[in-house]
């Protein structure tokens, strides 16, 4: 038997399946490149103009949907999952829209997950090279031109829900991505099918309503884009939805059935760090620039910037019950604010104060 052979083995994919766990991965499968489905979905998605201004997501079409043309002479995609929630739905969902706490998605409690995927993906490539000798690959989490999901769900990871996240019916959807391209010839593994069935869970919890239709998500709408990848201000329909959501949304997630399946994390580098995971607001305000910098190294909320941050916080804070000591944390912070974040302290300013006068109204019902 030659090397191809022994490669295209079933026996072969279940070493490699054997190597992803004890690497940490939860589970991994294997699918080839053709994407043929998705074409219509993702030009018409464009079309609709839901990426937003995320304009990378318009870019290198061609190569998103045919991973050999990304990474030539791949044969064979490897997808892997990793477990990343830190603690249960429960206590997420008794978090949001807390009177005076911030929520902060449960990815992005811990370090930055890029990292340590890459890294496992990278010794996951070795181990492989150890039994079959060198092959051409590349490893991506979360990055360049590449459509995880669709690869997930080919190679039979999970399906896509109506909120566009990866469920798999024994671990929920609380778990990260990521994809070996390799010139390897692998036996590829049978697709799920869909178990969402009649359910719209995710559909009627999203505050923004952003899940425009089962499986599209408009992403101009969406509090994780709203919160990350949107620089200017935010839209002003859409501030009180936000409510304490600071970074990122995880509401389609923490009402969806299927995550009563949910499994929590054994990768310590997911916990929370620097207290994120029942932080006042106040707090997380008022740190300086420095602050944000040092305790947020290691972290992918970093790259949104401190401007992002405290104007994140500010629609927060106009959220948040009235309380004195807010008035005057945002009215001091208007004096040194960029206008970005000064726009948002004065609407969360006006909030407070509307507040403040229905509060004294009902005192003398």
């Amino acid at each position: 038997m030659n090397r191809d052979e022994s490669i295209s083995n079933p026996e072969f994919s279940q070493q490699i399946k054997l190597i992803g766990r004890e690497l940490g991965f939860q589970d991994c499968a294997i699918t080839n490149t053709r994407l043929d489905q998705q074409h219509q979905h993702y030009h018409a998605w464009l079309e609709q103009h839901y990426h937003g201004e995320m304009a990378y997501m318009a870019r290198n079409i061609d190569k998103r949907l045919d991973p050999a043309r990304l990474v030539p002479d791949t044969l064979s995609v490897i997808c892997t999952r990793m477990d990343y929630l830190p603690q249960s739905s429960a206590e997420c969902i008794d978090l949001l829209d807390h009177h005076s706490k911030a929520y902060v998605s449960r990815y992005a409690l811990g370090r930055d997950y890029h990292k340590l995927i890459r890294k496992r993906l990278q010794q996951f490539a070795k181990r492989l090279q150890d039994l079959v000798g060198e092959f051409g690959y590349r490893v991506f989490t979360d990055s360049a031109p590449v459509l995880e999901k669709a690869l997930a769900v080919k190679a039979g990871l999970g399906w896509m829900g109506k909120h566009s996240n990866i469920l798999h019916r024994e671990h929920g959807s609380w778990f990260f991505l990521g994809e070996i391209f390799t010139d390897l010839p692998l036996t590829p593994d049978q697709a799920q099918s869909d178990h969402c069935g009649e359910c719209t869970a995710c559909i009627d919890k999203c505050p923004t309503r952003a899940i425009v239709a089962p499986y599209v998500v408009d992403s101009r709408r969406c509090i994780s884009y709203l919160t990350i990848e949107h620089h200017s201000a935010i839209p002003l329909e859409f501030r009180q939805a936000l409510g304490n959501r600071i970074y990122g949304c995880d509401d389609c997630q923490l009402y969806c059935p299927w995550n009563r399946f949910e499994r929590l994390t054994a990768e310590t580098d997911f916990h929370s760090r620097h207290g994120l995971s029942d932080i006042e607001l106040v707090d997380c305000f008022t740190w300086s620039e420095q602050q944000f910098l040092d305790r947020f190294e290691g972290s992918p909320i970093r790259r949104i910037g401190y401007q992002r941050w405290r104007r994140n916080i500010a629609v927060a804070l106009g959220n948040a019950a009235f309380d004195p000591h807010i008035v005057s944390i945002l009215k001091s912070a208007l004096d040194q604010a960029t206008p970005l974040v000064a726009e948002h302290c004065q609407w969360a300013l006006d909030q407070q104060m509307n507040k403040m006068g229905s509060d004294n109204d009902e005192s003398l019902v």
